[in-house]
């Protein structure tokens, strides 16, 4: 266990071989992950915990944390140390001395302590708190085998270190823990279990919970009476709370610690040239413009970088296409492999190379510690717009995947912000609908293809903010609660780390293609298939063999016209397929927004992954044409589709105002099941039954309005 930023993922990855996400803000790691190891003779089963600057009950997080350490009692507990931000860090030790448990220190990051001159003599204050430390730089693996092995040395007890020492908060704080302790040692089914100090100091802060968790002790009303008569003591003496009374004699122990173990501090210069950067970064006025910059440039980018190894994926699947087509006879498993596989899976794989570009940044600005910076530069804006400063954190995360940013919710102390960070984080344009506007944007929009793409997520970061004034000024409506914000030093990013970051998110894609939307494309592709035996509107087999027969007309002509024939044919079959008769039956919600009932379709499977809209494109449109000489990618069959029925038959369907009313759609409506799993256990169902809802009007609203405004324009 560790504060944020401290590296403890870092640390449980290295140590166990694992992949969990590492950030550098709170509230990344949402649940304990376990792994197991073997030294020495040893199974160790590691877990890495939330991480928390402290064990109080403001959060989930903290509350978690440490019920986890007093119901499952570890044999050790690894306290994870930043040792560039030793005096913060220390307060959390602070609160594992009281509890009496066995504990090591990994002393993180030291190499950033020895590059700032600093003489910290760590053995020294290792034999003053009792516990051994072991420094450690977990990003390139320095001392973590040492640390290990002082696991099965202080669990053998054979490190002389390791004892129970009392921190002493002075008489006036002394006095009442010991009135507490005496009260709660009368119950030995408690005691045996729990440190008293610990549960005294806890009762002496006012701790709620502690007071429930006595609640069932026979002298539970003499426990509760002394404890509330000795806060009401200790706060008309120092005249402050006493939960600030305890933290501050904790933080003059932490000082005095150091004071004798901790000889020189940071240069002047060093602090200095920090200062600058963060002046520049952090700047009121120039904070943002910098962030936005950083944005466009990533997305930019992801474009022009993204399209060359895109266009190789894209022949490379057209080619394999082309390949299984002659090898694998005409029928029906033909058709499945060719337009159901290849033409759902194909389509979303070409832009794996775009994802990674994405998260190569994201992973970099975070390992660096300018997501931090960001964070802060974002508070004041989001206390202006009736949000807590820290909801930043998580709405931050949504860019990534929405399902861990409203996990991410639980870091926020109060009830009523959580509910509505998580009902906004959907607006937040997760990397799974990445695929479809790159394709759009390919399509429709040649010119300033990273704008566009920019514009998009600031309009997902618009819709966000107006909809939180909206309901933080109707069903939220609340003070805001202080917090402090904390800035972690820069750092630059290992290769290796941010690589393994960005490939992490890479493998989840990848694994979704294997698993969700290659179900979901097979899905799509049978209700596309069947039934097989329709009613068209004319006999097109007897059509063709008429013109086959002909000798009256050119052999080119010939050719087109029995193109075209074979094109209608198919276009019609598909109408009357099973999924062309839902898609007909929604079409006329839609139509208002310019979109056909193909683009119905696609967002409607898309309710299960937002990848699977560009697979359902890519069997729905690419189903047009076969796969000859004939055949052009799914952008091109984007660029020639027109209505087949309605006021707008025969003309184009994606112009570029709807191609943008689409992006937008797919934006803001229904987010994917998994998120709404995810909000339904976050809240509730009743909340997650009205993201739904919202969200889904909210976006065909925008849409309406983005067509038909525009229309008048363009």
């Amino acid at each position: 266990m560790g504060n944020p930023n401290s590296g403890k993922t870092t640390l449980f990855n290295y140590a166990s071989g694992s992949h969990e996400r590492v950030g550098n803000y709170s509230g990344v790691t949402v649940d304990a992950k376990e792994a197991s190891i073997e030294r020495n003779g040893y199974i160790l089963n590691i877990t890495d915990l939330p991480g928390t600057y402290s064990i109080t009950e403001y959060t989930p997080e903290e509350l978690y944390v440490r019920m986890h350490i007093l119901e499952k009692s570890p044999d050790i507990v690894i306290n994870v140390v930043d040792a560039s931000n030793i005096e913060r860090n220390l307060f959390l030790t602070t609160q594992l001395i009281d509890m009496n448990i066995r504990v090591i220190m990994a002393l993180n990051m030291y190499d950033e302590l020895k590059n700032k001159n600093i003489d910290f003599d760590y053995k020294a204050l290792g034999k003053m708190i009792g516990i051994p430390i072991i420094p450690t730089t977990a990003v390139k693996g320095e001392g973590v085998e040492e640390l290990i092995n002082k696991v099965i040395e202080v669990f053998e007890e054979k490190d002389p270190i390791v004892k129970h020492i009392h921190i002493n908060y002075g008489q006036n704080i002394e006095e009442p823990i010991t009135k507490l302790q005496a009260v709660i040692r009368k119950n030995p089914s408690i005691t045996d279990r729990f440190s008293t100090r610990f549960l005294a100091i806890k009762l002496l802060e006012g701790d709620k919970t502690t007071l429930n968790f006595l609640k069932d002790c026979p002298n539970y009303e003499e426990i509760r009476r002394i404890s509330e008569e000795e806060i009401k003591e200790l706060e008309a003496e120092y005249g402050d709370k006493s939960e600030t009374i305890i933290t501050n004699a904790k933080y003059g122990f932490i000082a005095g610690a150091l004071k004798e173990t901790c000889v020189e501090q940071e240069t002047k210069d060093e602090v200095k040239h920090k200062k600058d950067i963060d002046d520049i970064l952090t700047h009121r006025i120039w904070g943002y413009p910098i962030f936005l910059f950083f944005m466009w440039l990533m997305f930019q980018t992801t474009f022009t970088l993204g399209n060359y190894p895109m266009e190789w994926i894209d022949n490379g699947v057209s080619l394999l296409g082309d390949f299984l087509g002659k090898l694998i006879p005409e029928g029906a498993i033909h058709d499945l492999i060719i337009d159901g596989v290849i033409g759902g899976v194909g389509g979303v794989i070409v832009f794996l190379p775009n994802i990674l570009i994405l998260f190569l940044f994201i992973s970099f600005m975070e390992d660096s510690g300018y997501m931090a910076r960001v964070a802060f530069i974002m508070d004041k804006l989001m206390h202006k717009i009736g949000l807590h400063g820290k909801s930043f954190i998580p709405l931050l995360m949504g860019f990534g995947c929405n399902v861990p940013a409203i996990m991410a919710t639980r870091t926020l102390e109060n009830k009523k912000d959580r509910l509505l960070t998580m009902l906004i984080i959907p607006f937040m344009s997760c990397s799974a609908r990445l695929p479809l506007y790159v394709l759009i944007i390919s399509a429709f929009f040649h010119k300033h293809q990273g704008l566009i793409l920019f514009s998009v997520y600031i309009i997902g970061i618009i819709t966000a903010i107006l909809m939180a004034i909206l309901l933080k000024s109707t069903v939220f409506a609340k003070q805001d609660a202080p917090f402090v914000m904390e800035l972690p030093p820069y750092r630059m990013p290992t290769a290796k780390n941010t690589l393994k970051h960005m490939w992490h998110k890479g493998s989840q894609y990848l694994k979704k293609m294997g698993t969700v939307i290659l179900l979901a494309s097979i899905i799509i592709w049978v209700l596309g298939y069947f039934p097989r035996n329709v009613n068209y509107s004319s006999n097109f087999d007897e059509r063709i063999a008429t013109i086959e027969a002909s000798t009256t007309i050119p052999a080119a002509e010939k050719e087109a016209q029995i193109y075209e024939l074979e094109l209608e044919k198919i276009a019609e079959h598909q109408e009357k397929s099973y999924i062309g008769q839902i898609g007909h039956f929604i079409e006329p919600a839609i139509r208002p927004l310019g979109f056909d009932w193909k683009i119905g379709i696609s967002l409607i499977t898309g309710l299960a992954a937002k990848e699977i809209v560009v697979s359902s494109m890519g069997i729905l449109y690419q189903a047009d044409l076969d796969a000859d000489e004939n055949s052009s990618s799914l952008v091109e069959k984007l660029q020639q589709q027109v209505h087949t029925s309605g006021k707008l038959i025969g003309q184009k369907v994606f112009t570029p105002l709807v191609a943008y009313g689409f992006m937008l759609f797919v934006l803001i409506y229904f987010p994917c099941i998994a998120s709404i799993a995810a909000i339904r256990k976050e809240a509730n169902g009743k909340w997650a039954l009205f993201t739904m809802v919202y969200t889904t009007a909210l976006a065909w609203i925008v849409s309406f309005a983005v067509y038909n405004i525009g229309s008048l324009f363009c």
